[in-house]
């Protein structure tokens, strides 16, 4: 025996023209409290509040953030302002893990990543090193092994100007 299984089970029906129940629920509800802002405040008064109470009625109705119903997104905002929150900052890891990179460090001058370590972390490294070269306040032994073939700004100039002052003498 077959059985027919109900799709589209997330899709409200259409009960008013082009409303579901809820929409003309919000709508409705709307247009009174637009009705009786208006009956009982003066016009100078009643109009931003008309104005307001329409456009959240309209946002209840057809707005969706980020694929879920306004009226989620507001529930979601009051149980955030009248929750008490709660922030953590665990300083007492981050002051072991210095200590250990200092204890590191000075065992040897320059930090050295090992292939353990995060590609990330190599990486960061490796560009903050060839940086400091580019810019010459690296110190010399960090100028070693495979960062070798970086020059600095100051070579460069220095061997132009060697070069101009060659092509000038030759005659």
């Amino acid at each position: 025996m077959q059985f027919q299984v109900p799709q589209f089970i997330e899709v409200e029906d259409k009960i008013f023209g082009p409303l579901t129940f809820r929409q003309f629920i919000f709508i409705a509800g709307g247009f009174g409290m637009a009705y009786v802002l208006w009956r009982l405040l003066p016009i100078h008064l009643a109009a931003p509040l008309i104005l307001g109470v329409g456009g959240l009625a309209a946002a209840l109705a057809f707005f969706q953030l980020n694929g879920r119903p306004f009226i989620h997104a507001l529930e979601d905002g009051f149980y955030y302002t009248i929750h008490s929150k709660l922030y953590l900052w665990n300083n007492a890891n981050k002051k072991r893990v210095v200590a250990k990179t200092a204890a590191a460090t000075a065992q040897s001058d320059v930090y050295i990543p090992k292939i353990s370590d995060s590609k990330l972390h190599e990486l960061a490294w490796s560009l903050d090193i060839k940086e400091r070269i580019a810019a010459g306040t690296a110190a010399d032994d960090e100028r070693g092994g495979a960062l070798t073939g970086v020059r600095t700004p100051k070579e460069i100039l220095s061997q132009i100007s060697v070069g101009k002052q060659g092509l000038g003498t030759m005659d």
